[in-house]
């Protein structure tokens, strides 16, 4: 991934990419303008050479495109499209500064232009507000029934800020593409649960399903998509109308692995219907921003038991949670890996001692294993939480969010003295790179080796950081 706008001059750009080998099969760029691709595309370039002969099409082989432009439009759609014909997955995502132009936009016309040789497995069309709030709003239920007929092979499809589509189009994507398994819509704006009211009489086998922003759904969508017995990942985020019946449907899917119920209406007893699959199956849950939970929906969820496969959980902006639940939660001894609290004003300094002072499968070391720990603008958060983030406490944590004001002096001590610790406490969302989007799942690496993993190797490591201890001790010290 890289940026070619900042490398190359427009008129040089075809030059560059007629010496790309042929062997090129996948192709990633971070920002280009749509003019660029299409007169890229359009046009074979007139070589230099004392022959003027034309070359051959550009990148004749590539199979992924994923490129993030200004603006997705038609010329550039139809450029793709009828130049790239071997492609299997497109992946476009723009970024208006201002709402666009006819000229500038993505209309029927151009979703009609759309895998015309029927090669693609995966479709992805995002229209991101990170400027301006702005959607495409020359495509309606016509242009997703024109994309259709030529769908039969699709794999995934991703539509997201498409708000002039209603019930109609959504509904022949799912009967005619009979090989999806993943669909991901964002900003359904007119999405209701009608989509799938008898999505049970499809040859579908949907295994993931995100509907993020489309806040007309009710639990009658969710007890419908149930019946796809191998959903493994259900992303409801922001579905504001889906309550405590959704969770019962939820809780008849035997493979869910991922589940986002973020901003819903859903309470401590509903949470108890999920009891059987967070024992099974559950790896990520998150409950973020669900106002109604208190500090009940810990033993609605876990009941004591420790045996489980859950590894992430996200408890933000939960104004009702206090320490008595991550008290609950430590003695529990679930063996998560990331733990997100942010903007909880209840959570203080005895949730940190708890989780510190936290043992899994009897191990000596404390803290568990504990990867990520997100407690930024967390009310109760005092520097006295900072010395139960010292070594030899949580050896294994890689991510750390806190807000920085606590005591900055304390939080920069904290960082020189765990290398290996990524200490931010400006708010962002911690684990999620550059690229990364906020429509994605996000899965984390923990590939390299860590804090702990290096104690055990070197002996002398503990004694080595004895320097950067004392500056910790010396900002408490002045605090």
């Amino acid at each position: 991934m890289f940026d070619v706008s900042s490398i190359y001059l427009r008129h040089n750009f075809a030059q560059v990419w007629a010496l790309a080998s042929e062997k090129l099969t996948s192709l990633e760029i971070g920002y280009i303008s749509s003019l660029m691709v299409t007169e890229l595309l359009c046009t074979n370039f007139v070589s230099h050479q004392p022959s003027n002969r034309i070359q051959p099409s550009i990148l004749p082989n590539i199979h992924k495109l994923c490129l993030s432009v200004d603006y997705i439009t038609d010329a550039m759609v139809g450029a793709i499209s009828k130049g790239l014909l071997s492609l299997t997955h497109l992946d476009l995502r723009d970024s208006p500064l201002i709402e666009p132009r006819v000229s500038f936009d993505l209309t029927n016309s151009g979703l009609q232009q759309i895998n015309q040789y029927g090669k693609l497995k995966h479709l992805s069309l995002v229209r991101s507000q990170e400027y301006v709030i702005t959607y495409f709003r020359r495509v309606n239920d016509l242009g997703l029934l024109l994309l259709a007929d030529k769908c039969e092979n699709m794999e995934s499809i991703f539509l997201s800020g498409f708000c002039r589509v209603t019930d109609t189009g959504f509904k022949t994507i799912l009967h005619s593409c009979s090989k999806l398994y993943k669909l991901k819509v964002s900003h359904g704006t007119q999405l209701t649960d009608l989509v799938f009211h008898d999505i049970s009489a499809t040859s579908l086998s949907l295994t993931h399903v995100s509907l993020r922003l489309c806040t007309l759904l009710t639990n009658h969508a969710v007890t419908s998509l149930a019946s796809n017995k191998d959903l493994k990942v259900l992303d409801l985020r922001d579905c504001r109308n889906l309550g405590d019946e959704s969770l019962r449907a939820i809780s008849t899917l035997p493979k869910v692995k991922t589940l986002l119920l973020d901003g819903s209406d859903i309470s401590d007893v509903g949470l108890s219907y999920l009891r059987q699959v967070v024992i099974s199956s559950l790896i990520s849950l998150s409950l973020r921003g669900c106002k109604k939970l208190t500090d009940k929906c810990i033993s609605a969820l876990f009941d004591g038991s420790s045996k489980l496969e859950l590894q992430e959980l996200d408890l933000s902006n939960l104004p009702n949670l206090s320490d008595n639940a991550v008290l609950l939660l430590a003695k529990s001894r679930i063996p998560l890996l990331e733990l997100r609290m942010r903007q909880c004003p209840l959570i203080g300094d005895t949730s940190v001692m708890a989780l510190a002072s936290m043992q899994v499968d009897e191990e000596r070391w404390h803290g568990n294993g504990l990867r990520l720990l997100d407690l930024f603008n967390c009310g109760g958060i005092t520097p006295l939480s900072f010395r139960w983030l010292k070594k030899p406490y949580f050896p294994r944590l890689r991510w750390l969010g806190v807000t920085g004001s606590v005591n900055r002096d304390v939080v920069d001590a904290l960082a020189r003295s765990r290398p290996f610790l990524h200490v931010s406490c400006r708010g962002e969302e911690l684990g999620v790179e550059q690229g990364d989007t906020a429509d994605d799942v996000y899965m984390h690496d923990y590939d390299e080796m860590d804090e702990l993993e290096r104690w055990l190797a070197e002996d002398d490591y503990l004694d080595e950081d004895m320097v950067a201890d004392e500056d910790m001790v010396n900002a408490e010290a002045v605090e």
